[in-house]
């Protein structure tokens, strides 16, 4: 079964393998950000929706967990293979109602397969350690075991990658899982669940739930949801890392970013802005990792920004769908109003607007805008210190690389952070210093391969590592066994079944 992408599918919940048939209870508009249409309707759970996954979700799980390993894996295996067979239709998907371009989308779903890869490596961390007689006749040994319930709360700006890198995980290890994706782009997450059941996957094991803020706080309280991912603004990436640990829960929150590109006078200019266009208004600037401040150290200043001036006025925006897009729209019109007072702001706070993409002529009636960037933006001003995502550059100048330095690092946030210079100890010290969870060396995005951790730091991440790599540490929790075995006494068995009958 695959989702209908006529105008009047409403996407439904998928709970214990199967699609739940759409209810009386409240429903949302998904719109396709390219025309503002409404292309399908989606059913919002609350409570009673979550208690239903969860409670298919903890029956599964105990099955599911001793499932061997390489049975696991080779549902994932088989899922893997669905996703690549079925590229073109998700990322039709994505693009419907997310907005991004058409090759964005497949370079998501190729960043999806990797996260695969990385879930299949996953079961091999499994089998634990063993030391042999650390005492007399005592042996000592550890190995992990799955959580049971997790659940994962999935943005709008990857509706494939995110909850692809959060469920195979936790699978993988042993565990079922249930996903709130985005109400904004919930289609693509139950495709995904048919796939894994198309795979072999038990019902149970993975299911979806659509919803808003109630389905989000139920999921956060319920005694047996073991652990909770989540990806999303900083403000309620702090409110659910609070609200989980109280309740008890492994929680790992991803929140808001600020990520700088540091730009040295020895760069080379034409790479360093054609890195910065791709970086900031690539998938119009709706990434965690995009970048929105580049830091122009010395003499580079002018020169940078005359040249990423010229690049982001070619830069070509249309819908997502269409041949030869470099940006799509935002993913509303309360984003689109939000990037538009962010512009009217940075002016009266001092910045310089050297492109302003409100007087881009709209290629369609969804809701579009084009890059904009802003010179001698000040630290102290709204577009600074805020996170807009949206296709905005701000433009700092440093004196030299320790101001730069101070500069990122006196921001709150640590995502990521880049320098582009061609000096090998101006790298170093920066890559040494740079408060950031990911570095980049003349990469803008340094997002880093699935085999490497992934997670910012300061305001940008609460709670544990639990993505890429680490995420086989996030989802189970060690158990250590320490043993002594000795030959019996002779002459006391009996003694001992005496006492035993007294």
């Amino acid at each position: 079964m695959s989702i209908d992408a006529s105008l009047d599918t409403t996407v439904p919940h998928w709970i214990a393998g199967g699609a739940v048939p759409p209810t009386n209870g409240p429903r949302a508009d998904i719109r396709d950000p390219a025309t503002g249409r409404v292309v399908r309707t989606v059913v919002l759970g609350g409570a009673d929706a979550v208690e239903e996954a969860v409670a298919d979700a903890r029956t599964a799980a105990e099955g599911w967990a001793a499932t061997p390993a390489p049975a696991r894996a080779s549902v994932l295996h088989r899922f893997r293979a669905l996703m690549i067979e079925h590229t073109d239709e998700l990322a039709s998907l994505i693009t419907s109602e997310q907005g991004k371009t058409i090759a964005d989308a497949r370079g998501e779903i190729a960043r999806s397969v990797e996260a695969v890869d990385v879930s299949l490596s996953v079961v091999q961390q499994l089998k634990g350690e063993y030391a042999d007689q650390v005492a007399n006749g005592v042996d000592t040994y550890s190995f992990r075991q799955p959580l049971g319930v997790c659940a994962g709360i999935t943005p709008f700006n990857f509706p494939v990658m995110v909850p692809v890198s959060m469920f195979t995980a936790a699978i993988a290890c042993g565990n079922a899982f249930v996903l709130k994706p985005s109400e904004r782009v919930p289609s693509a997450s139950v495709r995904l669940a048919q796939m894994m059941s198309d795979a072999g996957l038990p019902g149970g094991v993975l299911n979806v739930v659509h919803g808003g803020s109630e389905a989000v706080e139920a999921l956060l309280d319920h005694r047996d949801v073991a652990a909770v991912s989540f990806v999303g603004s900083t403000r309620v990436a702090r409110m659910i890392y609070r609200r989980s640990a109280e309740t008890g829960k492994k929680v790992q929150a991803l929140g808001g970013a600020k990520n700088h590109m540091v730009v040295m006078p020895d760069a080379d200019l034409d790479a360093a802005a054609d890195a910065l266009v791709s970086a900031a208004f690539g998938a119009a600037g709706q990434r965690c990792m995009a970048v929105t401040v580049a830091v122009a150290v010395g003499a580079a200043g002018e020169a940078l920004v005359a040249r990423v001036a010229e690049r982001a006025n070619a830069f070509t925006v249309g819908p997502g769908a269409t041949s030869g897009t470099d940006m799509g729209p935002l993913i509303s019109e309360v984003a689109l109003d939000r990037v538009r007072a962010a512009l009217e702001v940075s002016v009266e706070q001092g910045g310089r607007l050297v492109v302003d993409g409100r007087e881009r002529p709209a290629p369609g009636p969804g809701y579009f805008i084009g890059p904009s960037l802003v010179d001698h933006v000040s630290v102290e001003s709204d577009l600074y210190r805020e996170e807009v995502f949206g296709p905005v550059l701000s433009v700092l100048r440093a004196g030299d690389l320790e101001h730069a330095l101070q500069i990122v690092n006196d921001n709150p946030y640590g995502n990521g952070a880049a320098i582009f210079t061609r000096s090998g100890p101006a790298a170093r010290r920066f890559t040494r210093g740079v408060l950031a969870g990911s570095v980049g060396v003349n990469i803008p995005i340094p997002v880093p391969i699935s085999w490497f951790g992934f997670g910012g730091w300061g305001d940008s991440r609460f709670g544990d590592d639990g993505l890429n790599y680490d995420a086989y540490r996030f989802y189970t929790r060690s158990k250590v066994v320490t043993q002594r075995w000795t030959e019996p006494t002779p002459g006391l068995a009996p003694h001992f079944v005496a006492a035993a009958g007294q």
